[in-house]
């Protein structure tokens, strides 16, 4: 069988469509041109209209020492005084790419289904600002939403860290980098198919090549090569390389049958397991990279998102609510 006819169905029908809407210059050799269609293609999309149930702003906040002041998108309920659970939202995009535009409805769906105070953080891009400056960036949103949880109306104790794909192994990182520094406490890191290994080795890294306009081999060496730009990872850039997961938090991972960063992500979930990590991990036929974005009405995409927010629900201590849609989004 091909990869296209292992994909679950009603999401292959999603992805043929939503491949006609996609710029040309959408994988131009120019990170810059790519972020610009990227951007042009969400200005084209219809505006979402506002959500009754979030409030949200966009503020600068300080960096870490040494580094830039960070972007931030600060969402809070429209109702109730709190204090919300929290989440620190990482967006996707291979590095490169992404933005607090692209996570909008993400971020969204994400306050309302949770009623939580969620920041979503506009970290530095690669390859202008290759490691570590994204994931200094993240840790630097984390302290501060933590040391701002009273302001925001948040209960510290109860504090996700949530990103997919690149954002994935950020959230990772973070964590990683939290637990060694004396950092806020985690309640859940929600890694989605996250991206952790630049090595290139395993069977999935392999099998998936020139697949168009979905993650594949050639794009995930060409990201780890800015993302690193000549350096040995650490694990903070590359989670894979940790040697000791030792007081890191509860751990939620997926990851489609049909994603290269299934085996890599499977082998990670094992070794948090080993070593005592309370760990939950799936494995979805059928799906593909951030298929259930590109797809977001196939009932496995459906699946998928249910799946997770009742993690979230469980970690965040949150009173179980009606199954709430989350937004498409084309993240990598």
């Amino acid at each position: 069988m091909t990869f296209y006819t292992r994909i679950d169905p009603d999401s292959r029908a999603a992805l043929a469509a939503v491949t006609t809407l996609m710029p040309d210059d959408l994988w131009a050799p120019d990170p810059a041109v790519r972020r610009a269609a990227g951007e042009a293609m969400l200005a084209a999309m219809p505006p979402a209209p506002p959500h009754p149930a979030v409030q949200w702003i966009d503020r600068m906040i300080p960096g870490q020492p040494g580094h830039p002041d960070i972007p931030v998108r600060v969402y809070r309920p429209s109702a109730g005084s709190g204090p919300h659970p929290a989440v620190l939202v990482i967006h996707g995009g291979g590095m490169w790419g992404g933005s607090l535009a692209s996570e909008h409805p993400q971020a969204t769906a994400l306050c309302a289904a949770l009623e939580a105070v969620v920041v979503s953080v506009g970290y530095r891009l690669a390859p202008e600002h290759p490691h570590p400056a994204p994931v200094t960036d993240c840790y630097g949103a984390l302290c501060w939403l933590a040391a701002h949880a009273a302001d925001l109306g948040a209960d510290p104790q109860r504090l996700a860290v949530y990103g997919g794909s690149a954002g994935g192994g950020l959230a990772l990182g973070t964590a990683l980098r939290a637990r060694d520094h004396g950092g806020p406490t985690l309640a859940l890191v929600m890694a989605l198919y996250p991206m952790i290994d630049p090595r290139h080795d395993t069977p999935s890294s392999r099998e998936f090549e020139n697949l168009g306009p979905i993650w594949d081999r050639g794009k995930n060496i060409e990201a780890w090569g800015w993302y690193l730009a000549g350096q040995e990872a650490d694990p903070y850039a590359a989670p894979v390389h940790a040697t000791s997961f030792h007081g890191l938090p509860p751990v939620f991972i997926d990851v489609g049958e049909l994603d290269l960063f299934r085996d890599e992500d499977i082998a990670f979930a094992q070794r948090l397991m080993a070593a005592g990590v309370p760990a939950e991990l799936h494995v979805y036929p059928g799906a593909f990279h951030a298929s259930e974005h590109l797809a977001p009405d196939a009932a496995l995409s459906r699946r998928i998102v249910d799946t997770r927010m009742t993690a979230l629900r469980r970690a965040l201590k949150v009173q179980a609510a009606p199954p709430q849609e989350l937004s498409p989004e084309v993240v990598s």
